[in-house]
């Protein structure tokens, strides 16, 4: 066994043989970053491993990441704007692009503090958002709702774990009651967008491993959790409120459509550090 940390991301990175090379690279990096605590420079600089280190069977990781399973269900964890949240096969596993809607809520709430700012993030799923504006924004008041218990458990492990402050609920923005809440001032959601044809085009890890709940919406209305969401704005915004939608990138201007056909005077869409449509904002006025 390896006493130092190149041989071992070395050997870590022949053996996962499922992705090209330079995913397989990344993917060692990851895992020397979770069990020992070495940052992708200390093993360029062949750091000593720990020597009170606990071994992880490194067998069986590779096996499962051979299967095409998620290194972040692998380990366990995953990083969302610098906050390490639990996953697992109950949640939608946390994706860079899903950042932007933060950096869009902090760059419109951040200096409010006159009052609380009141948050709802729909279709809460791992707690990303609704845990990380709790933790970022100076003063808020936070709910998460979600359909899935199992992914309400996950979310508040998260809340606990990085000490926020959100209540989270089980409730289907398709079906909620018209007297349930009162008015938000940021209403946020990642809700299901891929369609069920795109699904032949996506990869093993997605497909077999993360929920079908949090992913897929029919061909004939992709657009139906967004026109939910549209229409709970409609009466539980406030007057100054926002409303932000991460979207299909197939669907931006129709997406937008739907905000605008609701009365909402100022919409947005916003591309991804890829040049592709990734969000919607609408407030209204």
């Amino acid at each position: 066994m390896a006493s130092t940390a190149r041989p071992l991301y070395q050997q870590l990175s022949r053996n996962i043989t499922a992705y090209p090379p330079e995913e397989a690279r990344e993917m060692a990096f990851m895992l020397l970053d979770h069990y020992f605590g070495l940052r992708k420079a200390d093993v360029l600089a062949d750091r000593a491993l720990p020597t009170n280190r606990t071994e992880p069977d490194w067998f069986r990781i590779i096996e499962r990441l051979n299967r095409q399973e998620p290194i972040q269900h692998v380990i366990g964890t995953t990083i969302f704007c610098g906050l390490e949240f639990e996953v697992s096969s109950d949640v939608l596993i946390p994706r860079p692009e899903t950042e932007d809607l933060i950096r869009l809520i902090m760059h419109d709430f951040a200096d409010m503090t006159e009052r609380p700012v009141r948050v709802i993030d729909i279709g809460t799923g791992s707690g990303c958002l609704a845990v990380t504006l709790a933790r970022f924004l100076p003063q808020s008041d936070v709910t998460g709702w979600d359909v899935s218990e199992e992914a309400l458990t996950t979310a508040r492990r998260n809340a606990e774990t990085l000490q926020a402050d959100v209540n989270f609920e089980i409730q289907d923005i398709l079906n909620v009651p018209a007297d349930s809440v009162g008015l938000f001032d940021c209403i946020v959601s990642n809700p299901p967008y891929v369609t069920r044809s795109e699904a032949a085009h996506m990869d093993r890890n997605v497909l077999d491993y993360e929920p079908d709940v949090a992913l897929f919406v029919d061909d004939s209305d992709p657009l139906i959790f967004y026109k939910a969401v549209a229409d709970f704005a409609v009466t539980h915004l406030s007057e100054t409120g926002i409303c932000y939608v991460e979207i299909n990138e197939r669907f931006g201007d129709a997406t937008k459509a739907v905000f605008d056909e609701r009365g909402f005077t100022s919409v947005q869409v916003y591309k991804d550090i890829h040049g592709k449509d990734r969000s919607v904002r609408a407030a209204k006025k």
